[in-house]
């Protein structure tokens, strides 16, 4: 009863944590600006289907596809294993599933310690190439020491958390081959037959060794729980969502803002009766003038780098990286978050995303060709956020670069982008 109830109070602070972090998260990505998401919910839920839970964007690069399917997969199905454990600590039971389940129990355990296996080979597999190959697209300037030592510490996380269920399983196995205490026949264990020898054969130390694991066990995968808040691996839960709510337009439609609209239909027809519009600067000075759809892509962004390798810009040279535009945005929101927590809701500080975060020398950088956005395995758009960044330094400050003033100024006089009148404009198709 004693360890059922410690127990229960780690569960419940675990639980507890989670709670208010992902709450957190939740309240920031509330800061952005409303945008509708909720058309066509059956392409929405295919879209999901496909992409997060299909996987079908990991593919253009087949050996990380590989490797990240084994780890999903192990990720999903071995919670079945973790159900039991946590019913088992509340409850003071051991294996409780064995029973009702009777030979299917034994299929499921075998099949979690092969996806075991699979899964502590992938996680070696991620480290090599992060660490021992070093893959082009895991560097680059934004690739400070977290973001690299945070994909490391999962990676090995998940290797311990697999090592202790496989020794978990192998001392159980050898305390049933004994028939010692509780310990009675359950399960198929392929990999832990192999391991077993390897432990010591006295039922005291036996028993030490497989409760030692099974509370490494659990009590680590609470706190890898609570560690995913911090992480760049939040995208575990977030993918789903973000691509349920991914923009269903073609990539590259430009969105208009109403007021604008407005404006230009009142200038065409001067019986034109605007719609309400809420007050709001053009663009996107700060993170909270994005929509909150780019917020949540900002805290699922993995910082795989296939964006940042596939942007023509980052590639000659340009100071552009996609990727980290989307780790800055988030590292911004967070900041205001943390101002509001310990200032309350009006607090305001005298940075901005843009200037302190991105600088205009990236935004003017993008080409907005999209192969971004096409390149990203959950659907991120950072196009996005680029965009409407740009639309504030053209619209709210007259910042825009040279090259680009000229053409507003064609436009304005010419009707084209080019220099010439238009009754010059086809000189070009006379005969001498």
């Amino acid at each position: 009863m004693f360890f059922q109830l410690i127990f229960l109070v780690i569960l419940a602070v675990a639980v507890y944590l989670f709670s208010k972090n992902t709450g957190k998260i939740r309240r920031n990505i509330l800061l952005g600006r409303n945008t509708d998401r909720s058309d066509n919910p059956a392409l929405r839920w295919k879209t999901m289907a496909r992409v997060a839970l299909g996987q079908t964007k990991m593919t253009k690069r087949p050996v990380a596809a590989l490797l990240h399917f084994l780890i999903y997969a192990g990720f999903i199905i071995i919670n079945i294993e973790v159900l039991e454990i946590l019913i088992d600590g509340l409850f003071g039971s051991h294996r409780i599933f064995s029973k009702p389940l009777g030979s299917l129990y034994g299929l499921l355990i075998g099949s979690f310690e092969i996806l075991a296996v699979l899964v502590l080979i992938s996680c070696i597999g991620f480290l090599a190439r992060r660490n021992i190959i070093r893959l082009k697209r895991f560097t680059g300037t934004e690739m400070t020491r977290w973001p690299k030592s945070d994909a490391n510490y999962i990676l090995l996380i998940e290797i311990c958390l697999m090592a202790a269920f496989l020794t978990m399983n192998a001392a159980d196995y050898k305390l049933q081959a004994l028939h010692y205490g509780h310990y009675v026949q359950a399960g198929s264990f392929p990999v832990s037959t192999v391991l077993a020898p390897l432990l010591p054969s006295g039922t005291e130390a036996l028993v030490i060794v497989e409760r030692g694991c099974w509370w490494f066990h659990i009590v680590g995968i609470l706190a890898f729980l609570n560690y995913l808040p911090y992480s760049k691996h939040f995208h575990i839960l977030l993918a789903f969502p973000n691509t349920y709510y991914s923009n269903l337009n073609p990539q590259g439609k430009f969105t208009n803002m109403a007021s604008v609209t407005n404006e230009v239909k009142a200038m065409l027809d001067p019986s034109y009766v605007p719609e309400a519009t809420p007050p709001g600067r053009f663009g996107a000075k700060d993170a909270t003038d994005l929509t909150w759809k780019s917020l949540m892509e900002a805290y699922t962004c993995t910082e795989c780098g296939r964006c940042t390798s596939v942007c023509p810009a980052n590639q000659t040279g340009k100071l552009l990286s996609p990727r980290k535009i989307m780790m800055d945005t988030r590292d911004r929101i967070t900041e205001i978050g943390q101002g509001i927590d310990k200032n309350g809701k009006e607090y305001a500080d005298d940075k901005s995303l843009l200037d302190n975060y991105i600088t205009r020398e990236e935004l003017w950088a993008c080409t907005t060709c999209n192969a971004c956005a096409e390149a990203c395995p959950v659907n991120i758009n950072p196009l996005e956020i680029i965009t409407e960044m740009r639309r504030y330094v053209v619209m709210e400050e007259s910042q825009a670069p040279a090259s680009l003033n000229n053409m507003f100024g064609n436009m304005e006089n010419n009707g084209a982008p080019w220099k010439y009148s238009n009754a010059d404009r086809f000189n070009w198709a006379q005969k001498d």
